[in-house]
Formats: C-alpha cells, structure tokens, sequence
C-alpha cells in the first residue's frame, strides 16, 4: 500500500515508486509455514508480513547491502545478506524453532504498535490511517477506531478509557508535543496538526505504558518521524478545502523537505450549508521543514523538524437561549520545533533531543480572552542490551513552560495571570528474559515540578508469558502522574499531582492472518482536582474505570481486501471538578463499536474503504431533574458510516491521485450533548440547546499530482495499494 504514500494529509506528495521488489517465503527448517511473519531490513522500516502461505513481497526504494530479518515468535530471528540494486531479489527464509528465543516474547498489555519488528499485522500504518474513511488522513480520527477509545464529535480529541482529553499525551521521536491539536472554539473540532506519512512508527498505548513516558494519566500516543526521505520530488495538491505544494530534495546523506499549504472552507460552505453563521469561514497557512542527516553507518541520525500554523475564523455566536447573536473571532498561532540526535556510543544507543512549543490563541467577542503558552523540552536516553538476557534503558529529561491568560469584559477590567513550571524527570527501565517463555519490564519513574513543589516516583511492571508459538499473555501494572491543566490552577497552585493507577492483562493470538486481542483493565483515579464548596479547588477528587477491549482484524485472508473490528465495554465513574458526587462524566459511553474495511481492485487502480461507528448514548446534566438524578439521562445513540475512494493514473506523465472522502454518508442526526442555561427563566425551567455537528455530512476531495513521477500499472501489484 505504499504507492498512496503521496497523499501526506492529503495536502502534499512525497514519496516515489518503488526500486527494487523483494519477496520469497517463511518456514520452519521442518518446512511448516508461518504465517504472519515479519519481514523488514534492518535499519529500516521496509518490510511486509507472511501471507497464509508463508509468501511475502515487498518494494523498497533502499540500494546497497542490507541484512534482512524475518522474525516469529517462538523461532530464532533468520538473516540474511541482500544487495538492493533494482534487481528483483527472492529469499527462501528457514527459520529455527529454539527455546532461547526470548527476545520474540513482547509485551502487549494496553499497545497497538506500527511498524513494530514484532507487531506489524497488529496495527495502524500511516496507509491506514489516511484510509479509513472517518478519519479523512486525521491521526486522531483514524485512533479512535481502535478499542479503548472513545469519540467526543465536539471536540475531535482522543479519549481513552474513560479518561478526559488532557489525560491523552502526545510525543513526536520521544519529546512532548504541548499543542498536538488545531486550535478551536467550543463545540467545533479540531484536528491533528501533523501528516500520518510524516511517521515511520506509532505506538499507541491506552495504558500501562512505558516509564520512559510520563504526563500522562490515561494513555500515550508515541509518534517516531521517518528517516531519510526516499527520493527528490515535487507535489502539488488542490483540495476542495484549499492547495499545497512540497518539494523532498535527496542526496546521498542528506534530505530537505519544504511544505507549504492554505486552506480556506469558505468555498466548501457555499456548497455544504452549515448550522453555524460564518462572518469568516476558517481558514489557516501552513509551512513545514524536515531535514534528515545520516552522521555515519552505525545508525547515526540528525532530525530536524519544524511546523508553523496560523489560523482564524470569525463567526455570529447565537446566544444559547435568545435569538440574539454575539461575534466570535478566533486567530491563533503554533509553532513546534523537534530536533534529535541518536548515535552508538561505548555499545550504547544514544538519544538527545530538544522541542520547542509556541502558541497563542487570541479570542474577541463581547469579551477578550488571550492565551499564551511556550516551552521547551531537553531529553536524553542511553539504552544498550548487557547480555543476551538483560536490556537496560536510562534516561532523563527537563521541561520548562510559560503559561499566560489574560481576560477583560465589558463588567471588568482585565484580569492577567501567569504560571511558570521547571519540571524535571529521570528514570530506569531493563528488559529481563527470565526464560525461553517468559520475560518482564520493569522500571520507575521519578518526576518533580516546582509549580507545585512537589516530587513523585512512579513504579511500572509488565510481563508476557508465551503461551505458543503463535499467542501469549500480558500484564501490566503502574502508576502514572499528571500536572493538573494551567486552566485549573489560576486561584492556587498549593496541590498535589493527579495520578492513576493501571492495571492490564491482555491476550493476544496471531495465527493464518488473523490477529485477536482481548484485554481487561481496572483504573483507579486519586487526587483528582474538584471545586470546594467555598469556591476553591482541593485534590480530593477521585474515581475508577474498568471495561472489556476486543481487537480482530484480518488482512490476508479476503484477497485484497483488509478489515478491523473494534470493541469496548467501559464502566467508569469520577468525583471531579463540580460533581457533587461519583458520577459517569459526559464524555464517556459505555459500549462502543466500529468496523473497518478496505478493497483494493489493481486492474482498476482504485481503492474504496468504509468505515462504521457506534456508540451508546452519553451521559448528561439536566438542572430540571431531581439532583439525585445528576448525570443520569443519556443522548441518543452515535452513527456514522463513512466511505472513500481512491484512483491513481497519470495526467501528462505526472502520477495523480483522485481521493473523495465523504464522512456520515446517511446523514444521521448526531447529537454530543446538551447545553443549559446557568439561570432559569421566569417559569423556574432551565433553558437548553443541543450540541450537534455544524453539518450533517463532511466531504473532501483532493488532486495530488508528483510532478516527474510517472504511476506504472504493470508494475503495481496488490500490496501497493
């Protein structure tokens, strides 16, 4: 599926055909077939998985002599020398079933992992996630088909295991992302700032994860940028939403990629009527640098990438319950900046790396509100394995952030308040193989943030037990601290981090294509941050999640066809914020479903993809109910069904993609909650208004052209779509 590799966010193109095609077949010295296999050359993130008959092919735009690996669980790691030169190459891979193969025993308690050495069947590439059709090319829309998480339509964020938004971190090559979303007004949602192609590697945890990590209460989702880029190119995309142009540079070492793009949904509004009153439809100009240097052939790497976004939009607010109208403005400011450096050192896997954050989100109605935030983030790992039963990971990292709000209305004079945090974290962590079935991560965290004054240490444990060659069991146990949100802390800072403990036990089975997950967790909450009845804010807070995650998907046994389903059971419970007791939050739902399907047809260069959702309904406060009823009635239930398509050809000798998403492709009637007066009127009833999406339908079309790239369709099999 790598030829639709062009369609970065479907804003710019930049990758090329494949060079040289590699395939062969899997099997044991006894001859008996694997299945689900991993292929890839080392160094790379190249590869495929063993299809029912153990047979595998791949392209690969690599030259020179690589070591090809192809790994089982349960079997010794075969390699062999390959030399890349445009020459189909066919390897006959044997591999040796041995107790000691312990290193093929991995941890998959709470993590869906892409491109993983182990786990590559299991989970969402970058052509995954731009083709599944509610997601139109959105990392976090396309994370939320996966169990465990939740859809909150209003605010587009992931949510997991009945956590809230902020509770879900992001980190791009190992250093906090602050900003990860566009920004937004209320009840309008935002989208992920960065391209799914941008990155050779996600791990998505929805808990137990990694004490390399932290910050993150509920769930990490961990982004690792590609290499090298494969080769020069110029893209030019036009969009129903606005255009983009990029141009990759590649030398021998070395490359150098300038993006740039606009968007403007002013035409599509005209096409599309919307529920909300435009003034300025929102619009916003992207620029993006990603340059990559290799220091050396020992897997030396310098990273550099920057990201510059400016939008705005202007609307008429109605007034929740008048049918008066108020403006609203919105021009806001991002910038992200991530370098990183990894190197072999004394026999130790060197990472250094330092991200910088700038945002600023300026509001104007009959009020103004500023909000300015800015970090910087230093980090630093050494990682080497001691013995054959022994990996060890150290690392430490500071983080120093400014946050500045300022707000004034007509009643009051401005009011201005800044917050400054110096935080500062260490940790360990070792890989021990205790036996040819069993093996155990554990490590501690330590962690310390002077706007609080206050210090953590934080214990993580994870074991896998290998049941066959083919399935295992994972547990994890751990627990996971948080700064409260600025937003919280205007009145004081005198509390204590918000923690969760978690803990997991996951099955997972890969066997003729198929791969089954199945994982039950409990959450406890402590010291969640709440409104005292005086008026201010205490850590008294408290609650729990536990749920049910099942995990299916398929993509060897349909030809050309891929599929995924998802399910989650969540019971969860918080006393937060205003609750006056433990009570289910509006942004959980207890049973949520979705399905994903893929067909490809290569004779017909096209690709479709569907996708469904559903969720039961959410929970809310009505002020004209009993208080013993407090959060007890329910939305409706969520649909949605989206479709896409996809046609590659060729338009004056320059490869061209067609790509039409349309999302809730039925029109069902959505309903994210409702919003009530903080009075009541003159009859005693409080007032309200339904949160719904600005349109009943989404729809996005896009030509991407590579300009000097030519498509080849007898050269295109199946597993290029």
């Amino acid at each position: 599926m790598r030829v639709i590799v062009f369609m970065v966010c479907l804003l710019t193109a930049t990758t090329a055909l494949a060079q040289t095609r590699v395939s062969g077949k899997v099997a044991t010295t006894q001859g008996e077939i694997l299945p689900g296999a991993s292929i890839i050359l080392q160094g790379t993130y190249d590869g495929a998985t063993a299809d029912t008959l153990g047979q595998f092919e791949f392209v690969t735009t690599e030259r020179g002599p690589f070591q090809l690996l192809v790994l089982y669980m349960g079997c010794d790691t075969f390699r062999t020398l390959v030399v890349l030169d445009g020459t189909p190459v066919e390897v006959l891979a044997r591999l040796k079933e041995q107790k000691n193969a312990l290193s093929e025993v991995v941890v998959t308690a709470g993590t869906f992992e892409a491109n993983s050495d182990r786990r590559r069947a299991a989970v969402l590439s970058s052509l995954d996630i731009a083709l599944t059709a509610s997601a139109s090319a959105d990392i976090a829309g396309a994370i939320t088909m996966l169990p465990g998480t939740t859809r909150n339509g209003e605010t587009g964020q992931i949510l997991v295991r009945g956590g809230a938004a902020y509770e879900t971190r992001t980190f791009m090559d190992g250093l906090l992302v602050q900003n990860p979303y566009n920004s937004t007004v209320g009840n309008l949602p935002a989208r992920n700032r960065f391209s799914p192609f941008l990155f050779k590697g996600t791990m998505f945890s929805t808990g137990g994860y990694s004490a390399e990590y932290g910050q993150a209460m509920s769930s990490a989702l961990v982004l690792n940028t590609e290499d090298l880029a494969p080769k020069t190119t110029t893209g030019i995309s036009v969009l129903s939403v606005g255009a983009g142009v990029a141009r990759t540079q590649r030398w021998e070492n070395t490359s150098l990629s300038v993006n740039g793009s606009y968007n403007n949904l002013r035409p599509y509004f005209a096409l599309v009527p919307q529920r909300v009153q435009w003034i300025r439809a929102p619009q916003s100009g992207v620029g993006e640098v990603v340059f990559r240097h290799k220091t050396n052939n020992n897997g030396g790497m310098l990273k550099f990438y920057s990201n510059f976004n400016r939008s705005a939009m202007r609307m008429n607010y109605a007034a929740p319950f008048t049918n008066e109208t108020t403006p609203l403005a919105l021009n806001a400011d991002n910038v992200y900046t991530n370098v990183s450096y990894r190197d072999v050192v004394g026999g130790w896997t060197l990472f250094a790396g330092a991200a910088h954050t700038y945002n600023n989100d300026a509001i104007r109605s009959s009020f103004e509100n500023d909000k300015k935030h800015q970090s910087v983030q230093t980090r630093a790992t050494l990682s080497r394995s001691v013995n054959t039963t022994f990996r060890l990971k150290l690392g430490a990292e500071y983080y120093r952030s400014q946050y500045a709000e300022r707000y004034q209305d007509a009643q009051q004079g401005p009011i201005a308040g800044q917050l400054r945090d110096h935080y500062a974290a260490s940790f360990a962590e070792a890989d021990l193989f205790l036996s040819p079935k069993w093996v155990a991560r554990t490590g501690v965290r330590s962690e310390y943030s002077s706007l609080l004054d206050r210090a953590n240490v934080a214990p993580r444990v994870s074991v896998a037990y290998l049941l066959a060659n083919k399935e295992q069991l994972s547990m994890s146990f751990g627990r996971f601290y948080q700064t409260p949100e600025y937003a919280q802390l205007r009145g004081t800072q005198d509390l204590n981090f918000e923690n969760a403990t978690h803990l997991l036990l996951n099955y997972q089975r890969m066997k003729n294509g198929f791969i089954f997950r199945a994982e039950v967790y409990q959450k406890w909450y402590n010291h969640l941050l709440k409104n005292s009845p005086e008026g201010g804010v205490n850590n008294d807070g408290s609650g729990y999640a536990r749920g049910l995650d099942l995990f299916l998907r398929d993509n060897k046994n349909i030809k050309n066809g891929d599929y995924w389903l998802s399910y989650s059971y969540l019971d969860t419970k918080r006393n937060w914020r205003q609750f006056p007791r433990l009570a289910t939050p509006d942004f959980a739902m207890k049973h949520s479903f979705s399905v994903v399907y893929k067909q490809f047809f290569p004779k017909l260069n096209t690709a479709l993809s569907a996708s469904y959702a559903f969720n039961s309904g959410r929970p809310y406060n009505n002020p004209n109910l009993p208080a013993a009823e407090f959060m007890q009635p329910r939305t409706p239930v969520y649909h949605d069904l989206s479709l896409a398509v996809t046609y590659l050809t060729n338009i004056s000798g320059h490869f061209t993609i067609f790509y039409l998403s349309i999302q809730n492709v039925p029109g069902f009637k959505q309903t994210f909650g409702y919003q009530y007066a903080p009075e009541p009127n003159a009859d005693g009833v409080f007032p309200s208004r339904v949160i719904t999406p600005p349109a009943r339908r989404f729809g996005v079309l896009a030509v991407i052209m590579s300009i000097g790239q030519k498509y080849d369709k007898t050269t295109t099999t199946s597993d290029d779509y």
